[in-house]
C-alpha cells in the first residue's frame, strides 16, 4: 500500500524580514548615489522554516504534530496543502484533501454564509450536486443557520470558524488538515469537532493530520505523533512515548533560569494539569492545576511554595502561595514531597503565559525557577466574551452592572 502522504528531504527558507529605522528624502539621495557609484545588492539573511522532513503517512493514519510555537507545524500543513511550495525535496498527497489551516481560508467575505460553502466546495473539485447533499448537514454542524444567508464579513472569528470546520469535515475529502485554529473556538465546539473528527478518521478510514497545543486531544483523537523542534522531526511514533519525550524537553528548557537559594530543597518537575492529562494549553473560564514535586536536602519546616505567571513581557498577572491557605509543610532529609496547587478557573485572557515557582523554607529561598515552562490560555465557551477580547486586556472579572435612574434617587 502507497502512503496517502509521501515526503522526502522537504525544506523551507525564509528570507529573515528584520524591520526598517526611518529614512529621511536626503537618505534615499545619498544611498541612490551610493548605489550608483558601488552597484550590488546586499544579501538577505535567510532562515529554515523547515529541513530534512522525511515522512510516510499511511491511509487512515491519524497524525498529531507537536512542537512549541515556531518549530514550523503550520509551515508543514501549508505546504502538504499547496498553498506554499517547498524550498527543497517534495510532498507527494495521494488523494483530495481538505485543510482548515487559517480561519476564512477559501472564504469570500463579500458572500453569504451559504454561497461560502458552495465556493469552497467547488475549491475542494466538488460539483453542485455533491455540496447540496451535504449542505443541511453543513449548516446544522456549524450551529450558523440563523445567519447562513448573510455576507461572511458580518460573522465573528468563532462563526467563521464553526463554518469553516463544518464545510471542510462534511465534503469528505480523503485527507484532512487541521491546524490550531480550532483555539478560537469554545470549548462545546471543539468537543464536537474532535467527535467529528474520530468519526472521520476512525470510521471512515480518511488520513487526518492534527496541528494542536492540546495534547490531551492529540492522544483521544490520534494513533500517532510527530514532535518538530526548530523545523526538524525530533520524534515520530507512538503517542505516549513522543508526548513524553515533547514535555520532557519542555521542563529542561533552557529558557528557565535558576533563582538562587540556599540548596536546601531541589525542585525535581513542574507539571501543569487539565483535569487528570498533563498539558500547555489551559481553556478560560476552566479549572486547572499546577503540580509540583521537590526533593529536601535536611529536615525542614515551615516550607512553602509559590509560583507567579508572567505574560511574554515579564509582568506577574497572577501569584499565589501556600501560606494563602495557610499551609506550610514539613520534611525529613532526602524526602520527596508533591503539592498540587489546584485553579478554581482560569481568568486571564488568551495568549501565551510562562510560570515561576520557588520552595522557601521559613521565608527564605530554597530553590526556585523563573520561566520554568510555557503554557497557552485559549478561549472557551465559559469566557465574559467568547469572541474575543480588547487588546491589552490581562484579567477580567465576573461583573455585575445595574442602571440607576435619576428619578430613582
Amino acid at each position: 500500500m502507497q502512503p496517502a502522504i509521501e515526503i522526502r528531504n522537504l525544506g523551507k527558507q525564509y528570507p529573515l524580514v528584520t524591520s526598517q529605522p526611518y529614512i529621511a528624502l536626503r537618505d534615499v539621495i545619498s544611498n541612490s548615489a551610493k548605489n550608483f557609484l558601488k552597484p550590488g545588492k546586499k544579501a538577505k539573511e535567510k532562515f529554515w522554516a523547515l529541513q530534512d522532513i522525511n515522512l510516510d503517512i499511511m491511509p487512515g493514519e491519524r497524525v498529531g504534530i507537536i512542537g512549541r510555537n515556531g518549530a514550523g507545524k503550520s509551515t508543514l500543513l501549508k505546504i502538504i496543502s499547496r498553498i506554499t511550495p517547498p524550498t527543497t525535496g517534495h510532498a507527494t498527497i495521494r488523494g483530495r484533501v481538505g485543510s482548515l489551516l487559517e480561519v476564512g481560508t477559501g472564504f469570500h467575505p463579500e458572500l453569504t454564509g451559504r454561497e461560502n460553502i458552495f465556493l469552497n466546495g467547488s475549491i475542494l473539485g466538488l460539483k453542485k450536486i455533491e455540496i447540496e447533499k451535504q449542505l443541511d448537514a453543513i449548516i446544522d454542524f456549524s450551529g450558523v443557520e440563523k445567519f447562513i444567508d448573510t455576507p461572511l464579513k458580518h460573522f465573528s472569528s468563532g462563526m467563521q470558524l464553526r463554518l469553516a470546520f463544518a464545510v471542510a469535515a462534511h465534503l469528505e475529502p480523503e485527507i484532512l488538515l487541521i491546524d490550531e485554529v480550532l483555539a478560537v473556538g469554545d470549548a462545546e465546539f471543539q468537543k464536537k469537532c474532535i467527535g467529528k473528527m474520530e468519526d472521520i478518521s476512525k470510521n471512515s478510514g480518511r488520513t487526518l493530520l492534527f496541528v494542536s497545543h492540546n495534547l490531551g486531544a492529540v492522544r483521544s483523537l490520534c494513533n500517532k505523533v510527530v514532535y518538530l523542534q526548530n523545523g526538524r522531526i525530533k520524534g515520530f511514533g507512538a503517542i505516549d512515548t513522543i508526548i513524553e519525550q515533547y514535555l520532557g524537553d519542555i521542563s529542561s528548557t533552557q529558557n528557565k533560569k535558576a533563582a538562587k537559594g540556599n540548596g536546601n530543597v531541589t525542585i525535581e518537575s513542574c507539571r501543569l494539569l487539565s483535569g487528570e492529562n498533563e498539558t500547555s494549553e489551559l481553556f478560560l473560564g476552566y479549572p486547572a492545576a499546577f503540580e509540583l514535586k521537590f526533593t529536601s536536602k535536611q529536615d525542614l519546616k515551615n516550607i512553602e511554595v509559590a509560583f507567579n505567571i508572567r505574560n511574554i513581557y515579564g509582568d506577574i498577572v497572577t501569584h499565589s502561595t501556600t501560606l494563602d491557605n495557610k499551609i506550610q509543610f514539613e520534611a525529613i532529609t532526602n524526602e520527596t514531597l508533591t503539592v498540587k496547587a489546584s485553579l478554581l478557573s482560569i481568568n486571564i485572557t488568551p495568549g501565551v503565559y510562562s510560570i515561576d515557582i520557588f520552595v522557601l523554607n521559613n521565608g527564605e529561598l530554597c530553590h526556585g525557577y523563573t520561566d520554568f515552562m510555557e503554557f497557552s490560555v485559549i478561549n472557551s465557551d465559559k469566557a465574559l466574551r467568547p469572541d474575543g477580547f480588547p487588546p491589552h486586556v490581562i484579567t477580567f472579572s465576573e461583573t455585575n452592572w445595574e442602571m440607576i435612574r435619576h428619578e430613582d434617587l
